[in-house]
């Protein structure tokens, strides 16, 4: 597997992204990598490894570079941690038309990158990152071909860029994973998505028994079962679509 980490220029500034793709047999699919609101960890980039790993280009982008952070470390569970403060304060900075501008700079990276091909894109997004992940797909349907959003957040909106309802317009193939026991993504969401998204190019799928951040490892509420149905169900989706 060939890895590295390096800064993409974007309209902003610079968005120090980790990159991993197999050795041979390219160009790859681009898979875009949106990391959730803990930010940059050794967690997601096994993660990525594990895309790369079945034969894609994947990348993950630093979000929070316009503030200067980078990894925030380890998160105590305490509200008014300070660490925990800060990751909020971060969260709050972005926005669906910032962070699609860096998508933007991932992809005009990409398309520079004899190991990747940009004709057949995937996004995945965690957390606060599903909105970005599914937004992508609409932001460029001639190019991302499928999206998906795992526990995501702020899926729907009363904006005409809800991000259920670019899913719904947009031709990529989606795939939402909500958890049953989620504050950050309440039933009444998740029943609403799932009413809305009723025979459109895509999937709501609740998961029964898991926590918010049920496919992270490193989380106490890490669910086995559950995290590898996650992976079953984003390589199927990405197969599909991006070969």
């Amino acid at each position: 597997m060939i890895e590295r980490q390096l800064d993409i220029a974007t309209r902003d500034g610079a968005t120090t992204t980790f990159i991993t793709h197999p050795e041979r047999e390219g160009p790859h699919p681009v898979i875009v990598f949106f990391m959730d609101a803990p930010a940059i960890r050794e967690e997601l980039r096994d993660m990525a490894r594990r895309f790369a790993a079945v034969g894609y280009y994947v990348m993950l982008p630093n979000l929070y570079y316009r503030e200067g952070e980078m990894e925030i470390g380890p998160l105590s569970t305490d509200p008014k941690d300070p660490g925990r403060i800060r990751m909020t304060e971060l969260m709050n900075t972005l926005s669906i038309p910032m962070v699609l501008s860096d998508f933007d700079a991932m992809v005009d990276f990409a398309g520079k990158d004899p190991a990747a091909d940009v004709s057949r894109i995937g996004t995945v997004g965690y957390c606060m990152s599903g909105r970005f992940a599914l937004c992508a797909g609409g932001h460029k349907p001639g190019q991302v071909k499928a999206s998906a959003s795992i526990y995501g957040v702020k899926l729907v909106t009363d904006k005409d860029n809800s991000p259920h309802l670019v899913a719904k317009a947009s031709p990529a193939e989606f795939y939402i994973a909500c958890a049953e026991t989620d504050h950050w993504a309440p039933m009444e969401m998740v029943e609403q998505m799932q009413k809305e998204l009723a025979g459109a190019h895509g999937e709501v799928e609740l998961y029964m028994g898991a926590e918010h951040g049920f496919a992270f490892p490193k989380r106490h509420c890490y669910d086995r079962t559950s995290a590898e149905r996650h992976w079953e169900r984003l390589f199927s989706l990405f197969r599909r679509n991006l070969g």
